[in-house]
């Protein structure tokens, strides 16, 4: 007899069953909390107050909640909680997929609802599982910089968010009692099939199960495999030198960046930005600097013959990678805010324009905090050496803790003021 998928005797793997699954669910309740709050974190971090310069997300409303300006200390924050979201939602994409497969079941149960209760937790399922598919597919893509989907990452990524931890949190809620004692049955050792909860619950386990060809400890080990694995293929990328050939599984930027003080990561280089080597020329290229008592116009070798400053600050992508501390130096964003009419200890917002024609983040805006901080530069050099084209030559924007295209290469103009 014809088996449909509504009929649990359709569903035959022994694995199936509360142990494996609250084990699972508890794995994620975690790792996924996690997420969500460094994905607060990036947000934040981008000055969304700054808008609509910085911030991606219109009409986002109360979700756009903003408690905090983003510190510039420890100047590595960023790239701490950056790393995290990325290489932990890597990891968890096993333990994700083993998730669905535990639960996939009771997407086929009949009647849909059979009372209130039921029915809010079927929609959340429904949005729970579309919306973790819809970001970490959005996320995977956006770290392969493979930008498929229509539209801008950040708006999606953003609201996707917001749809599914809303579920989450309601599945939380809806499901927690039963994890709770189903893991007080794993502590007891009991790793057999637990009878339903109510008449309303199904067991996820199979009535006519098929011959068992690994255990659930073993199915366990298998999962936490492969998050180990995309682990290890993934966190490279978080470090400079042979560890980062370690990263097989994600995009090493838009160039090798060869030997030398310049040698380290390049995101997006000069060619595919358009910058041309006649445009940025001792002879051609002129920061424009504007401020309440006027503009000023300065060459590279004027700029450096300001007083110049050294800071080591790491650079940290929205993609996940990060370099280790380089050595900068460069004019203090505070003094060129002098050199127009502020002071340089009340400093005010500042919007940052690059040469580049194409591409986001052509005009980005630094908060007074990151102004004022004397860490903050308009590099010209780094590790000794003049910045090369592709790392942002004449000049670029160095702030600590700041997302990396913050650090605007190729800056052409810069204006001081309130930007709110």
């Amino acid at each position: 007899m014809e088996r449909s998928p509504s009929s649990p005797a359709f569903w035959r793997s022994p694995l199936r069953g509360p142990w494996f699954t609250s084990l699972l669910g508890v794995v994620l309740l975690a790792g996924i909390t996690v997420l969500f709050v460094t994905g607060l974190l990036s947000y934040a971090a981008y000055n969304p107050d700054l808008s609509p310069v910085n911030d991606k997300t219109p009409d986002k409303g109360v979700l756009g909640f903003y408690l905090f300006p983003w510190p510039t200390d420890p100047p590595w924050l960023y790239r701490l909680t950056q790393g995290v979201h990325v290489t932990l939602g890597i990891a968890l994409v096993p333990v994700l997929l083993a998730k669905l497969w535990s639960v996939v079941p009771r997407l086929f149960q009949l009647p849909p609802a059979r009372s209130v209760a039921h029915a809010l937790e079927r929609l959340s399922l429904l949005l729970l599982v579309g919306g973790v598919l819809f970001e970490f597919v959005t996320g995977v893509l956006n770290i392969q910089l493979d930008y498929v989907f229509p539209g801008s990452f950040y708006p999606l990524h953003f609201y996707g968010a917001w749809v599914f931890f809303a579920a989450f949190a309601v599945h939380v809620v809806l499901r927690a009692p039963t994890a709770v004692r189903n893991l007080r049955r794993m502590r007891a050792g009991d790793e057999g099939a637990a009878p339903p909860v109510s008449a309303e619950e199904p067991s996820l386990v199979s009535p006519d199960p098929a011959e068992p060809t690994v255990s659930r400890r073993g199915a366990v080990w298998l999962v936490g495999g492969g998050s180990l694995l995309l682990l290890g293929t993934t966190v490279g990328r978080n470090f400079d030198g042979p560890a980062r050939r370690t990263a097989l599984l994600t995009p090493h930027g838009g160039a090798e960046p060869g030997s030398g003080p310049n040698g380290f990561q390049i995101n997006k280089t000069a060619a595919a930005r358009g910058i041309s080597a006649a445009e940025t020329s001792e002879e051609a290229w002129r920061l424009v600097v504007t401020g309440p008592s006027g503009t000023v116009r300065l060459s590279r070798a004027e700029l450096a013959r300001l007083p110049l400053h050294s800071a080591a600050l790491p650079i940290a992508c929205v993609e996940g990678w990060s370099t280790s501390d380089q050595w900068w130096r460069g004019v203090r964003l505070r003094d060129l805010a002098a050199l127009v009419g502020h002071e340089p200890d009340t400093a005010p917002d500042v919007l940052v324009e690059s040469l580049q024609r194409h591409g986001a983040f052509r005009r980005a805006a630094l908060r007074a905090n990151q102004v004022r901080d004397p860490r903050s530069l308009l590099a010209l050099d780094v590790n000794g050496e003049r910045l090369s084209p592709d790392h942002g030559h004449p000049a670029r924007i160095i702030v600590p803790a700041a997302p990396g295209v913050l650090n605007t290469k190729w800056v052409a103009r810069m204006t001081f003021g309130d930007l709110r």
